[in-house]
């Protein structure tokens, strides 16, 4: 799959950091979830993140796209992955607005349900394979702190015996702009919004831990 990028993505990483306006409330959810990975990291160096959605195709797969990107930005051993209560497939609007910023993408498996892409960025060193899977799929490594980011996900798993933590960060879902004029603006204001709060969650654990 081309990549079809018009911004590097630093550039997109950190104008997003800067272009978003966090109200107070948001900020502390963002705090609280930098000090429990921090304090995780104090005890191994490493830490597992999972971003949960109902059908980890848009929100979750954004998440963890942008936490792998920030770990290697905040030089942090942080290990992202993603998942959903149900299987669909990495929605080909969400790989097209990660493409638009600078992430390349190349299927490893080609399936027309579900297609499996090696993602990467100019500069890193490795890649993670995105494609939708259960939250609980063997290739999400545990322990893991879990993030929820969609409201069906928060009410469809209550629990997570698996995980050290769960936080709830719902984004607005840009699923309702399929198919309409507004479509790419719409994935491209959940991606940057996604961006400015994970660039906000790991420049909190780089202090935290200096």
């Amino acid at each position: 799959m081309p990549k079809t990028s018009t911004i590097s993505t630093e550039n997109f990483f950190k104008l997003a950091s800067k272009k978003i306006k966090l109200n107070e409330d948001r900020k502390r959810i963002l705090f609280k979830i930098s000090e429990t990975v921090a304090n995780e990291y104090a005890k191994s160096n490493l830490v597992n993140l999972n971003f949960i959605c109902t059908h980890n195709s848009r929100r979750s797969q954004l998440g963890q796209v942008w936490a792998f990107y920030a770990a290697n930005y905040f030089d942090l051993n942080i290990h992202a992955f993603s998942g959903g209560t149900e299987v669909t497939a990495f929605y080909r609007n969400t790989v097209k607005t990660l493409q638009s910023v600078g992430f390349d993408f190349k299927v490893e498996d080609f399936s027309h349900q579900n297609p499996k892409y090696l993602i990467s960025f100019i500069g890193s060193k490795k890649t993670i394979l995105g494609f939708s899977k259960r939250f609980d799929n063997e290739i999400n490594v545990e322990p893991y702190i879990a993030i929820t980011t969609c409201n069906n996900a928060d009410k469809n798993c209550p629990f997570i015996p698996t995980a050290i933590e769960r936080f709830h960060l719902p984004f607005t879902d840009p699923k309702d702009s399929d198919g309409t004029p507004e479509q790419t603006a719409a994935y491209l204001k959940t991606n940057e919004q996604i961006a400015a709060e994970v660039y906000y969650i790991f420049a909190e654990i780089r202090n935290l831990i200096n």
